[in-house]
């Protein structure tokens, strides 16, 4: 069975990893290379850092920094924000990007996503879509540059961005974004069955059971959350032990695994029982003979 993809995504915001919530709010996290370095410790799979400031100023990406945090990312690494042109594509991938994603430049030009598939190949190549539902309880896309919904639908520009070429698209629930209520399976699952490229659910995790719903319901294989890995130490494993708990096939290779550990109602590790704790203090460990 294909194992379940645990991503990091990292929003910055004038060089500093923020909270993001509701796209309207930015809580301040730390520096991006740090936090890089802790994700690739606690065992993430993939990490996708999305620059937002460049795209709001219209400047070009800071290359220098995904160099820096690339020599500290060991896992695939997706990085947008800014990229407006091919060679400004090109040049992101010469930084040390695995991948690279557009937004507003692919909702501006949407010849850009066929023109970057040619030029780079379809597998580095992601479509980041933000969807939000509209008043008649249909989803639209969503610009955060002008805070508006736009007339078309997410499936239809979904298909679109796979007709030219994206080899996977971002999906972001902005209605969901840092509210941990759990991302949202319906908007996932109807992308996830339109399109037949990967799909990466984004927004709202807040409980490591929000991935095994949106693994299991929204019919996807990577799930990615901001917010809810920031401020727990080893966050990344927990999840991953929970679900490996529950039958969700996940790839665990760091030193710590969390194996046998209860968790509590919140989904943190929880505290082993007393007599168990008892046992580790009073048994006989043999020596190692070397």
């Amino acid at each position: 069975m294909q194992k379940r993809r645990i991503n990091a995504c990292l929003i910055l915001k004038d060089g500093w990893v923020v909270q993001s919530i509701g796209f309207r709010r930015y809580l301040p996290v730390g520096r991006p290379e740090v936090t890089v370095e802790f994700l690739n410790a606690w065992g993430i799979d993939e990490i996708i850092l999305i620059d937002i400031s460049a795209t709001a100023r219209g400047c070009p990406p800071d290359f220098a920094m995904v160099s820096r945090v690339s020599k500290h990312c060991f896992v695939p690494l997706a990085v947008g924000g800014g990229l407006a042109t091919v060679d400004a594509m090109r040049r992101m991938i010469r930084s040390g990007a695995d991948k690279v994603i557009v937004n507003a430049a692919a909702l501006r030009q949407p010849d850009l996503v066929t023109e970057a598939a040619r030029v780079l190949g379809t597998q580095c190549v992601v479509v980041a879509i933000d969807a939000a539902l509209d008043d008649a309880g249909r989803y639209q896309v969503y610009s955060h540059l002008d805070r508006r919904r736009h007339s078309r639908s997410v499936i239809e520009y979904a298909r679109e961005a796979e007709r030219r070429g994206a080899g996977e698209i971002l999906l972001t629930s902005v209605d969901r974004d840092g509210s941990r209520l759990g991302f949202d399976v319906d908007l996932v699952r109807s992308v996830a069955d339109a399109v037949g490229i990967e799909v990466i659910a984004v927004g709202g995790a807040g409980h490591p059971s929000h991935f095994e719903a949106v693994f299991c319901d929204g019919r996807v294989n990577a799930a990615a959350a901001g917010n809810f890995f920031h401020y727990s130490e080893h966050s990344v494993i927990a999840t991953k032990q929970y679900l490996r708990q529950r039958g969700v096939e996940v790839r665990i290779d760091t030193q710590a695994t969390y194996a046998g550990t209860p968790f509590d109602p919140a989904g943190r590790v929880g505290k082993h029982a007393d007599e168990d704790l008892y046992h580790r203090q009073f048994s006989y460990h043999p020596e190692e003979l070397i």
